[in-house]
């Protein structure tokens, strides 16, 4: 079977860009030709075969400029999640498997390095998966999602197992890091594709052979979801064990466990596809929406939306809700959908500037939109505690305070704080690398009481600080502001040598 489809399939769907078609094509099977392992070589024209068809997608989208039609856009009737039955079916619990999307390497908060990371089988080599970041009481996130699902398993009498999606960024490392859970826990892993980042003049791969530096690749968004399942092996392999359902979330989000309500609630109503949402605040603006379009639900992610509709989109007004990525997937019907063809995902163009300065592609599809291929899909409004990513330092800020505890891997807010919302805080670049986050903090502060804190400049805090209410520090350029010990800030501004403003 050939690689690609025939040139005369392109010239006749693709006509306008035959030149890029044919040159694109042509690069990928000179790749492709520097593998010499078969078993490699295989897996390797796989993935190439599949990013052609996104590029060639990509192609044809931006020939037609085919948008969305914004009067068509509706918002979607979603469940609450207080209407969703208390009455739990434990059976159900054993056709459950849970995946976590392990692909990343936190590089919004610098690069991990072995200091930072707990990797209790090597410490050497460690390229600094994300998962393995210590977040809180010297737990990884992977620490805490196995507690979770260990804890679900002994109190349910079930065998949950944990499925880890990893990237070529991260797989190496991964496998050494479960090592320590084999006696926990069962964990299956598997490695999503690899893609060939574009140049953006030429439109063509920037590697030159299969094995060439990793900053010529990407891995191509949690999207590739279902097809590197299939290609992996490890949907049927679930399938064969008797799982059904599959609780897919971000490795990040410490909000994500198995609630057996909406899992109860899949079973009940035969749903093929519940899309976790919550509500919308100032700073889930740019998140991924629900809509309803054409008959069916879709998700609408801020890079689709053309330019004169992003302040609409931003609005909390017209879109309430925004994607959470917590989704629950039926199995049988994902099998079904990729023996019949599998999926178009929408495709989200990501621009990048390499080290060297070169403007690259990269095309990214999200596992949301897969919503749109299942049979009576529906979207749940979960609570907010729901939602808890880490995604800079000042979220790892606010997990690691004494506003959240751990109980059996599940980070939950501390019953003695007066408001149920967690506070705002806003550090600046000077802590925006997790090398410089641990040198300005001798102890996280205690910020029970706190509202809002915002950080600017070079500034280092004590031991034993507490904040409460608002507190704003800033430190001028070529100032230094070190927060002495014991200090207790309340509704105040420092500035300059320790000025203090009462707000």
């Amino acid at each position: 079977m050939p690689l690609f489809k025939s040139r005369r399939f392109y010239r006749r769907n693709y006509p306008k860009f035959q030149p890029a078609n044919a040159s694109m094509r042509n690069e990928l099977n000179v790749l492709v030709q520097t593998v010499s392992d078969p078993s490699s070589k295989k897996d390797f024209d796989i993935q190439m075969n599949s990013f052609y068809s996104l590029y060639t997608r990509y192609l044809a989208e931006k020939a037609s400029k085919l948008q969305l039609d914004w009067n068509k856009i509706k918002s979607p009737e979603v469940i609450p999640y207080e209407t969703l039955t208390a009455t739990i079916d434990t059976p159900s619990l054993d056709k459950l498997a849970v995946l976590k999307v392990n692909g990343g390497l936190g590089t919004s908060m610098g690069k991990l390095d072995t200091s930072f990371v707990r990797d209790l089988t090597s410490s050497k080599g460690m390229t600094g998966a994300k998962s393995a970041l210590e977040v809180k009481n010297d737990l990884t996130f992977l620490d805490l999602t196995v507690r979770q699902i260990q804890h679900l398993n002994t109190t349910r009498n079930v065998a949950v197992p944990l499925v880890l999606m990893t990237s070529f960024n991260t797989h190496e490392d991964t496998l050494r890091i479960i090592k320590k859970y084999e006696q926990q826990l069962r964990v299956i892993t598997f490695n999503q594709s690899r893609y060939p980042r574009i140049m953006k003049d030429s439109l063509l791969p920037c590697p030159k052979t299969a094995d060439d530096e990793r900053s010529a690749w990407y891995p191509p968004g949690h999207g590739d979801l279902y097809d590197a399942l299939v290609h992996s092996g490890v949907l049927d392999q679930l399938l064969s064990e008797g799982k059904e359902y599959l609780f897919v979330s971000n490795s990040d989000n410490l909000g994500a466990v198995v609630d057996e309500r909406i899992l109860q609630h899949m079973v009940d109503t035969q749903a093929e596809f519940l899309m976790e949402v919550t509500d919308k605040t100032k700073a889930d603006i740019k998140g991924g929406t629900l809509i309803h379009y054409d008959g069916s639900l879709r998700l609408l992610e801020i890079a689709q939306v053309p330019s004169e509709y992003v302040d609409d989109f931003k609005s909390v007004r017209k879109f309430k809700i925004f994607n959470t990525n917590n989704l629950w997937i039926n199995l049988k019907a994902l099998k079904r959908i990729m023996d019949n063809g599998g999926m178009q995902l929408d495709i989200i163009t990501n621009p990048k500037i390499t080290e060297r300065g070169e403007a690259v592609i990269q095309l990214e599809t999200a596992a949301g939109a897969a919503v749109r291929h299942f049979k009576n899909a529906q979207g749940i409004n979960v609570p907010r505690k729901r939602f808890l990513p880490v995604k800079s330092c000042s979220d790892l800020l606010l997990i690691k305070s004494d506003i959240y505890s751990v109980k059996h891997g599940q980070v939950i807010i501390n019953p003695e704080r007066m408001f149920t919302a967690p506070p705002v805080i806003k550090l600046s670049d000077h802590f925006r690398k997790i090398q410089q986050f641990q040198k300005r903090f001798k102890k996280i502060p205690n910020i029970m009481d706190l509202d809002h804190l915002t950080v600017t400049g070079d500034v280092y805090f004590g031991r034993d600080v507490t904040l409460r209410g608002t507190v704003i520090v800033l430190a001028n350029e070529g100032q230094r502001i070190d927060i002495p010990d014991g200090c207790v800030l309340e509704n105040r501004l420092v500035s300059g040598n320790l000025i203090q403003t009462e707000l």
